[in-house]
């Protein structure tokens, strides 16, 4: 077994010698990301880089303000009625798909079935929950056109919900409607280069298993403020690598550095080094079905026998919270590690992890669970074989990790773990905890969404259902050449942002 001492002499130096700058191409924004979207399919995407690059190819119904509010997106206003279970959204007159196709309710309609019907997408509520009959279809008991959504005229489109819920305008921010014209023509080919219909910011010029590029799209509703010409959108593994290309000038825009570089960074990057206020939870997902982890008992020594302080000090250069808390609170007790009694599992544990970060943490939970009679067993895999050992149960406990962009209500932080949420796949019902996200999710008034979501993430924290272990902080590195950046949200919009020239020395 690693102990913490062997952690700590993992070397610093990899990824962190300058190289000599090279000039970058006039008009390109180059980005580096650890990954490419699994699918350009806003029906089948999953990855956080999928929804990274949504956000630059499609146009959601509202769009995230500059300041990651609620804005006007294809839809240019909205209203409700009965106390929100009816939503009316009215699209902006006269808007095209980039290839010069009218864009009009109906394809609003037919985007939003197609979201929940098994027969043409991974089918998934998502944040559809509350429409009326979208349960059915998805279960295959209702036809897609039973779905309570309609096209009024050319442009409004009714919502019919069989709750109220007030988060709905804030919820269509990622629901992007398809070309139904190019899709019906060319089935899943649709997102190829030679294909691809957007109505977003830019469209899709090239792909490999490396890179996209994008260029901006003359049919977006918004083009005249669009400032950067053409995106290249590279996937770096390695963190270190990504850091390394920064620092030589091959990219002007890099996000997740290794986490035990932060600090080292922070002093040599000064302002090109950002760190920002995120919806991000690292935690550990414990798998239910498995004895001995369907005892609360033993989840909850389990949790109390990890020194969360020490990841986040060492790991992450004190830029990570301590947490036993999914939504973020001041929690003076979850710091060090608790004198926990010796366990008996019967079995070492098997914890799934990925290389990286996730693979230094789950070394540091093993020592402390060493410490408290438990032995283990680390398995590490590229995140895909993760996601799908998962899924199919094939797991004790593994490292996940999620970050929600720029999606700040607390919602988005207790919502993958409600009922059909993404990362509901530990095998844990509890009606309780339901009960108190369908009463959130279905409030208008803030202050009883407030009491509801506290009432869900009380009943998680009261089960450990999960080991939630920190809230992070989203760091990217940002070149001199990139304008419109803010300081308060990441820098993901990049529509939003312009390229000024760059003097090299």
């Amino acid at each position: 077994m690693l102990n913490r001492r062997t952690l700590l002499a993992a070397s610093l130096a990899t990824g962190l010698a300058g190289c000599s700058r090279s000039a970058p191409p006039d008009g390109l924004l180059r980005v580096a990301t650890t990954n490419l979207p699994d699918s350009l399919d806003p029906a089948r995407g999953e990855f956080a880089s999928a929804a990274l690059a949504y956000k630059q190819l499609h146009a959601g119904l509202t769009e995230y303000a500059a300041d990651g509010s609620v804005a006007p997106g294809l839809a240019e206003s909205w209203t409700f009625r009965e106390d929100g279970r009816r939503w009316y959204f009215h699209l902006r007159d006269g808007l095209t798909w980039s290839d010069g196709h009218p864009l009009t309710a109906e394809d609003v309609v037919w985007s939003a079935r197609r979201l929940v019907d098994p027969a043409q997408s991974f089918a998934q509520l998502g944040d559809f929950f509350a429409i009326e009959n979208a349960r059915a279809v998805l279960a295959g008991e209702m036809l897609p056109e039973a779905m309570g959504v309609a096209a009024l005229n050319e442009r409004s489109v009714e919502f019919r919900l069989t709750n109220p819920l007030g988060l709905l305008p804030v919820l269509m921010r990622e629901f992007y409607p398809f070309p139904r014209h190019v899709i019906e023509r060319h089935g899943a080919d649709w997102v190829r280069p030679e294909n691809l219909v957007t109505a977003g910011a830019y469209t899709l010029t090239g792909e490999s298993q490396l890179h996209l590029s994008m260029t901006r799209n003359p049919a977006y509703y918004d083009a005249a403020r669009v400032a950067i010409p053409a995106i290249r959108l590279d996937a770096v593994q390695d963190a270190a690598t990504r850091v390394r290309l920064f620092r030589a000038g091959d990219y002007d825009l890099a996000d997740q550095p290794p986490a035990n570089q932060i600090g080292f960074l922070r002093d040599r990057l000064g302002e090109r080094f950002r760190s920002f206020d995120a919806p991000i939870l690292r935690y550990l997902k414990l798998n239910h079905a498995r004895a001995p982890l369907a005892a609360a008992e033993t989840r909850r020594a389990l949790s109390g026998a990890i020194d969360r302080a020490f990841i986040a000090g060492e790991f992450f250069a004190g830029t990570a919270s301590p947490t036993r808390h999914v939504v973020p609170v001041i929690d003076p007790e979850a710091g060090a590690a608790g004198a926990s009694p010796a366990l008996e599992i019967g079995r070492p544990l098997q914890i799934r992890t990925t290389p990286g970060d996730n693979e230094r943490i789950a070394l540091a939970v093993a020592d402390d669970w060493q410490r408290a009679g438990v032995e283990t067993e680390i398995f590490v895999t590229y995140a895909t074989d993760l996601y799908q050992a998962v899924d199919a149960g094939d797991y004790d406990v593994a490292v996940a990790s999620f970050n929600r962009g720029l999606k700040a209500d607390p919602f988005f932080m207790l919502d993958p773990f409600a009922p059909g949420g993404f990362a509901d796949n530990f095998n844990w019902q509890d009606a309780e905890f339901a009960g108190a996200m369908a009463r959130a999710r279905r409030e208008t008034d803030p202050a009883a969404r407030a009491l509801a979501y506290q009432q869900a993430e009380a009943r998680l924290f009261e089960e450990t259902a999960i080991i939630p272990l920190l809230h992070e902080r989203a760091h990217w590195m940002v070149s001199d050449r990139v304008a419109g950046t803010r300081s308060d949200i990441q820098p993901m919009l990049w529509r939003e942002l312009s390229l000024l020239p760059t003097e090299l020395e």
